[in-house]
C-alpha cells in the first residue's frame, strides 16, 4: 500500500460510527483528502452502516457470529478490504480483537483509536479505570495497530482534565469530542505522507512525535 496526495480508505465500524461521521464530515468540507472507499461492520445492526449509506459510500456487513473461527473471520474481511486496494484501514469503534495475521497484512496502513493515555489503560473500561486509580488526566491515543493489544506507536494523544463530579459517562462524552477533532487530523498527516516509523517511534515531518500532545479544556 503506497500513501498518495488522496487516498484511499477502507473505514471498519461496529456501533453508531461517530468517528465514522467526523471523518464523512471532514472529507465533505475537503479538509480531510482520503476517499473512503468502503464502511465494513461486523454487525447489521450499527447506526455506522446508515451514516455511510446517507453519504453515498459503499458499505458490507461481514457477520463474525456467521464463522467458527476468528481466523476465518479475519480472512473474510481481508478479502473484502483488499477488493477496494486501499492505502489506510482505520478502525472507528471496530470491537474485534484482530489476529496477527491481519495486522500483519496492513502492517504500516493499519490506525486505531483508543480511550485512554496509552500505554495507561490498554483494554477495556478506561474510563472507569482512569476514575478508580483518582488520575488527574484522562485522554485519547491514535496508535498504529501492532498485533499485541493497543501496544502500537503512538501517532498522536489528546487530554483533559478529570472532573471531580466526572462519572464514566461523562468522560466517555468528552473523550469522544476529542476523538471527533484529532482522529481526522492524524489520518490527514498519513494521507499528506507526514508519517514514518523508525525503531518502533513514529515520526511526523521526520522528527518524534512524542511531543503530539494536545490539552482540550472541555
Amino acid at each position: 500500500m503506497s500513501t498518495v496526495n488522496k487516498c484511499n480508505a477502507v473505514i471498519l465500524i461496529s456501533g453508531g460510527g461517530s468517528n465514522l461521521q467526523a471523518f464523512i464530515d471532514q472529507v465533505s468540507a475537503q479538509k480531510l483528502p482520503i476517499v473512503i472507499k468502503l464502511v465494513i461492520s461486523n454487525n447489521e445492526d450499527a447506526y455506522g452502516l446508515e451514516r455511510a449509506q446517507a453519504a453515498g459510500i459503499r458499505t458490507s456487513c461481514i457477520d463474525h457470529r456467521k464463522f467458527n473461527s476468528r481466523l476465518s473471520f479475519d480472512q473474510s474481511l481481508m478479502a473484502e478490504i483488499d477488493k477496494t486496494k486501499p492505502d489506510v484501514v482505520i478502525l472507528a469503534g471496530f470491537m474485534r480483537i484482530l489476529t496477527a495475521d491481519f495486522v500483519n497484512h496492513y502492517q504500516g496502513c493499519l490506525i486505531n483509536v483508543h480511550p485512554s493515555l496509552l500505554p495507561k489503560y490498554p483494554g477495556n473500561n478506561t474510563h472507569q479505570r482512569a476514575l478508580d486509580a483518582k488520575d488527574q488526566w484522562h485522554g485519547i491515543s491514535i496508535h498504529y495497530v501492532v498485533p499485541e493489544v493497543d501496544a502500537g506507536p503512538v501517532i498522536l494523544q489528546g487530554q483533559l482534565a478529570i472532573k471531580t463530579d466526572d462519572t464514566p459517562e461523562s468522560l466517555q462524552l468528552r473523550i469522544h469530542a476529542i476523538e471527533h477533532i484529532l482522529y481526522p487530523l492524524a489520518i490527514k498527516w498519513f494521507a499528506q505522507g507526514r508519517l514514518a516509523i523508525k525503531k518502533g517511534k513514529v515520526l511526523l515531518d521526520d522528527e518524534s512525535s512524542d511531543q503530539q500532545l494536545q490539552i482540550f479544556d472541555l
